[in-house]
């Protein structure tokens, strides 16, 4: 009695071979193709598959499942008529990120798969096709293919950085170490700064999350975007500037570096003596921001956001970490959470695994934590991170 839906896919048969670079049919070599199960119900007193009818075929065989019978199929194609020289491709984890593809002939293909120890979900594609990946794999090409990489940032945020991991090739493992929890107790403090925000002759920004939960305020208190009319607002870095940006805040000041020691750089030039200066943060953080414009002579309130709090990491996640080739830290507190948790379940740091560092002050951070940095990113920001992770993977050694 329940009600459902049925919603239709690209079979397998097809998609697989075609992340492999395979396609079923081609205007050279087939114009037809046969879907044949390879494993049929053991329950059968015998074949009901026309074994000479598939031989003379003319066009693509893709068999689905039947990887452990492979030897027996291939047998039985030759033994019918099919040539034993007919290219043959074997398709493991099809579309997946570690997708494998095993190539050969009739004649050899069972022996190959044996010794690449190709396991189900496999799809075997039988005929001239076969070859186009030689010419059209795009799958097994991108720059992170077979590489494992983990996310530590808040769930929230992992996802933006996980996509472009998984459109570069990469498996992703999303370890979210930290959680951005809004400052409940300080709710009364964030919603008298955003009423008089006017006051206030610079604004600095130090971090996107702060950037939205400021706009959150100012929205709460009836307010927007045009309350920032006419203060100098400064955003820790092009991130932070963009995630203002989108919600209708352009940056005056944007350091390159995304750290505090540039934005106190970058903020040399604009008059803070004698003004009043709110600096949007998390309610854990360095306060070289707001010392270094005290010190100048700014009248400096530190408004806290948020908190940092650790996230949670079930078994499946710490199970899953140890497979990871790089681990990557976008924040101090993601280094001091995520080691935390391994350390209270017991489980070392992955072996072998690199560590990639969002800037400077992450990777003291790592490095206190007795962990060694692999990849530094010269720009502090997402696309810093993924510029020097391709440029690392593009040093390494070939598997």
């Amino acid at each position: 009695g329940v009600p459902f839906e049925v919603v239709p896919g690209v079979t397998s048969g097809v998609a697989a071979p075609a992340y492999a670079g395979v396609a079923v049919t081609h205007r050279d070599d087939a114009s037809a193709v046969a879907l044949v199960t390879g494993h049929e119900d053991p329950t059968k007193p015998e074949s009901v598959l026309d074994w000479e009818a598939l031989a003379a075929f003319p066009g693509t065989l893709v068999l689905y499942m039947g990887v452990g019978r492979l030897a027996q199929i291939a047998d039985r194609l030759v033994a019918s008529g099919r040539s034993a020289e007919e290219p043959v491709a074997v398709v493991e984890r099809g579309t997946l990120p570690r997708q494998r593809t095993v190539s050969g002939r009739l004649s050899d293909i069972a022996r190959r798969v044996e010794e690449a120890r190709v396991r189900a979900p496999a799809i075997t594609v039988v005929g001239p096709v076969a070859r186009l990946r030689e010419e059209i794999a795009w799958f097994e090409r991108r720059p992170l293919f077979g590489l494992t990489v983990a996310v530590t940032r808040a769930r929230a945020q992992a996802s933006g950085l996980s996509s472009r991991l998984r459109a570069l090739g990469a498996e992703v493992i999303e370890a979210p170490a930290i959680r951005i929890a809004p400052r409940p107790s300080g709710v009364g403090e964030i919603a008298a700064a955003a009423g008089r925000i006017g006051e206030y002759a610079l604004v600095c920004v130090t971090s996107p999350n702060g950037a939205e939960l400021l706009l959150e305020a100012l929205a709460a208190a009836g307010r927007d975007a045009r309350a920032l009319a006419g203060i100098t607002v400064a955003a820790i870095g092009p991130g932070t500037a963009r995630a203002l940006s989108a919600r209708g805040v352009n940056a005056d000041v944007v350091p390159e570096r995304s750290i505090a020691e540039a934005l106190v750089e970058a903020l040399a030039d604009v008059e803070v003596e004698g003004r009043k200066v709110l600096v949007a943060r998390a309610a854990e953080a360095r306060d070289l921001i707001p010392d270094a414009l005290s010190e100048r002579g700014a009248r400096v309130e530190v408004l806290a956001l948020y908190d940092t709090v650790p996230e949670a990491l079930g078994p499946e996640t710490l199970t899953a970490l140890a497979a990871a080739d790089y681990v990557t830290f976008t924040a101090s507190s993601t280094v001091d959470h995520l080691t935390r948790a391994l350390a209270a379940a017991g489980a070392p740091f992955p072996a072998g695994a690199r560590v990639v560092s969002i800037g400077p002050v992450t990777s003291a951070t790592v490095r206190e934590r007795g962990l060694e940095v692999a990849v530094e990113a010269d720009r502090h920001d997402i696309d810093g991170l993924l510029d020097a992770l391709l440029a690392d993977v593009r040093e390494l050694p070939p598997p």
